[in-house]
């Protein structure tokens, strides 16, 4: 049934302090393509390349053969509601209604990065929103030539030099790799491994950020850290339980790809919309409700733009 609401939703200001968390908790949000969308679904075109030759004087234009297409994004909603009782909001010195949404982006944050990264089943447009780049490394493609699990590595105890470097390598050697576009993401719990590997000069090859809000650095590419990257069957703002803790259920990743290939659709959000407890059903009980939400779409433009490490034991 077709439902019509007259509430306002107020999307979040770029400097607010919810936009400046979402960006803090997500890879996804800032760091992967972001395609604006206008309506539910969008068909993004996908560029097969185009080639170059020399051409002699006076000589015609050979004519590029590249066949294109392209992905159909699908916005999908995620949302919350919130009961507050109106003394927390009127005797609170703090701003209550702030605070809550902060909180609530920071879930969804992880929930996007474990949404778009780490999910291993397929999607159904709820539990599991789009096809993970987990889940689409894992099956087989005839339109990109892309054969299953082609560009996934596991890895069973400590990590090694050559884990990393065959990971990147993948990348590299596929060609889609741009060094200016290429990054690393990893779910915290690789850190200390990462921390202690060295390559064969005896040089450590993860590089901690020299300056505050830089990035981390892995082979001299950006390394970025989420703790949406951990495999779960459904998508969840909590893969390997809460936090995402050592040893729980759910195999950490290590991602490396072109931010090109990666898309991210933004429809609208994070947006937010109180009810006043003064008027309609809460008025019974004097709670005003928060709701607040955000749509999204995500999609990989081509397998061979990204690899995955998975760790097979807990760490």
């Amino acid at each position: 049934m077709a439902r019509n609401t007259l509430e306002a939703w107020l999307p979040e200001e770029p400097s607010s302090n919810v936009i400046t968390r979402l960006g803090q908790t997500s890879v996804a949000e800032t760091s992967l393509k972001s395609i604006p969308m206008t309506t539910e679904t969008k068909s993004t075109p996908r560029s097969a390349g185009m080639g170059v030759e020399v051409i002699p004087k006076g000589g015609a234009y050979g004519e590029d053969e590249s066949l294109n297409d392209s992905i159909l994004m699908t916005a999908r909603k995620f949302g919350k509601a919130l009961r507050i009782a109106e003394e927390d909001i009127d005797d609170s010195i703090a701003d209550v209604l702030t605070s809550k949404k902060t909180d609530w982006v920071s879930s969804f944050g992880i929930l996007l990065d474990n949404a778009v990264f780490a999910v291993t089943a397929a999607e159904n447009g709820g539990t599991v929103p789009f096809t993970s780049i987990y889940k689409a490394l894992g099956t087989a493609n005839a339109a990109t030539s892309y054969v299953a699990d082609a560009n996934k590595i596991a890895t069973v105890g400590a990590l090694t030099y050559d884990d990393i470097s065959d990971l990147a390598s993948l990348v590299e050697e596929g060609g889609f790799h741009d060094a200016s576009r290429a990054l690393f993401v990893a779910h915290p719990s690789v850190k200390g491994q990462l921390r202690k590997l060295k390559d064969g000069n005896g040089e450590y090859i993860f590089t901690p950020n020299p300056r505050i809000g830089d990035p981390d650095t892995l082979f001299g590419y950006p390394l970025k850290w989420s703790n949406g990257l951990k495999t779960s069957a459904t998508a969840t703002s909590a893969p390997g339980g809460a936090g995402g803790l050592k040893g729980v259920a759910g195999n950490a990743l290590i991602a490396f790809g072109n931010t090109d290939f990666a898309y991210i659709g933004k429809r609208s959000g994070p947006e937010s919309v109180v009810i006043d407890g003064r008027s309609g059903l809460s008025a019974l009980t004097d709670e005003t409700i928060l709701k607040v939400r955000a749509r999204r779409a995500a999609a990989l433009a081509h397998e061979k733009a990204w690899a995955i490490l998975e760790i097979s034991t807990a760490i």
